[in-house]
């Protein structure tokens, strides 16, 4: 077997509005525990990997900037420990991302930290192989062949409306909701984690980055970038971009450049599907699809529950409501549809009766209440 590269290069930047950077990441070749970023790198892919994450804290006040650091940093520890076992590393993954969780949880019981949370993207670049764990909704994209895909899946109000195909990826990015994820590190005791794995090819390009960035630079202009530069242009490139148009959230994105030759050469036709193997998803907070109007005549039915108030959006494994809602402001891209393979195929919106659009409203409500009720 032939040797793994990378050439990586990480930057965050506090952006134009906000005074406090709560972003974190990490590049980390796994064998020596070594952090790697900020300074452009070449990496050889050695026997524990390479790791790449993205946090984006949560909480203001409530020190968001020190459970984004506590997560990159349990998760490095975890994951560069000798003793670590390697035979399975979905497991092992799995159990590296609850740990932070907890850690982040048992730091957010101080009283001046009540509240703390933090997203989580994270590579593990293992042998041949690329491991994508995620908790909220910082974002991994791969560009292959000059084709971007989105690799993560945003854990979001916004993205379960999608889905059900109550909103349009485009209508979504306009949403008073865009900003309410589903779960965080550190709000509960337990996360579940999304993870997927992708085969890796010569000249692929990873990016991971906090949403300030994604929601202001759209995929076109991310693809674009992307194929031009080395890693250390593309990131000063999409930073500044982001910046020029209002920098109104923290900055941070990580650009890895694959290489090796031990690794095959693209497929051009590719299908989006076949990118990224679906280990083990996110299985939170779902609305039944959209259905038809009733026939013409018949009393509409109020969605309420026995109480008479309609019904709260949950998280179904845990009855939860959303976990948490974040502060942010620009516009997130419109997703392509060969851009988001961990996403379930999405259903058309339709059109419905009035009433059905005021139940709509009525669910948003209480969702933005109880997201508030949480963070407050």
């Amino acid at each position: 077997m032939g040797n793994v590269r990378l050439t990586v290069y990480a930057r965050s930047d506090v952006g134009r509005v906000r005074t406090n950077n709560e972003d974190a990441f990490l590049v980390s070749d796994l064998d020596t525990g070594a952090s790697l970023a900020p300074s452009a790198v070449d990496v050889d892919v050695r026997d524990r990997g390479v790791l790449a994450v993205v946090s984006d804290g949560m909480g203001g006040h409530a020190a968001g900037d020190v459970a984004s650091a506590l997560v990159v940093e349990s998760l490095r520890k975890s994951l560069s420990d000798p003793a670590a076992d390697h035979s399975s590393l979905q497991r092992l993954i799995d159990g590296a991302v609850r740990r932070a969780n907890a850690d982040v949880h048992a730091a957010a019981r101080a009283t001046e930290r009540r509240g703390m949370g933090a997203t989580l993207t994270a590579v593990l670049v293992y042998g041949t192989d690329a491991y994508v764990a995620e908790v909220g909704d910082s974002r991994g994209y791969l560009l292959r062949s000059g084709r971007l895909r989105q690799i993560t899946k945003d854990q979001s109000f916004v993205q379960v409306l999608i889905d059900a195909g109550v909103l349009t990826p485009e209508q979504a990015k306009d949403s008073p909701q865009k900003n309410v994820i589903l779960q965080a590190m550190g709000r509960e005791q337990d996360v579940q984690v999304s993870i997927g794995r992708i085969r890796l090819h010569a000249g692929d390009r990873l990016l991971l980055c906090s949403d300030g960035l994604s929601n202001l630079v759209t995929d076109v202009e991310l693809a674009a970038m992307l194929g031009d530069d080395a890693p250390a242009t593309v990131c000063e490139r999409m930073i500044a971009l982001a910046n020029e148009r209002g920098g109104h959230d923290n900055l941070t994105a990580v650009v890895a450049l694959v290489g090796g030759d031990g690794l095959p050469a693209p497929e051009e036709a590719e299908p989006s599907r076949q990118t990224i193997e679906i280990l083990q998803e996110y299985a939170g907070a779902k609305l039944p699809p959209r259905t038809p109007p009733p026939p013409s005549g018949s009393p509409p039915e109020a969605a309420t529950s026995s109480s008479g108030s309609p019904p709260a959006i949950a998280n179904p494994s845990s009855g939860s409501p959303p976990a948490a809602a974040k502060t942010a402001s620009g516009s997130p891209p419109p997703a392509e549809p060969a851009s988001a393979p961990l996403a379930a195929p999405q259903a058309q919106p339709v059109a419905g009766p009035p009433w059905l659009a005021l139940a709509l409203v009525a669910v948003v409500a209480l969702v933005a209440l109880l997201a508030w009720r949480l963070l407050s």
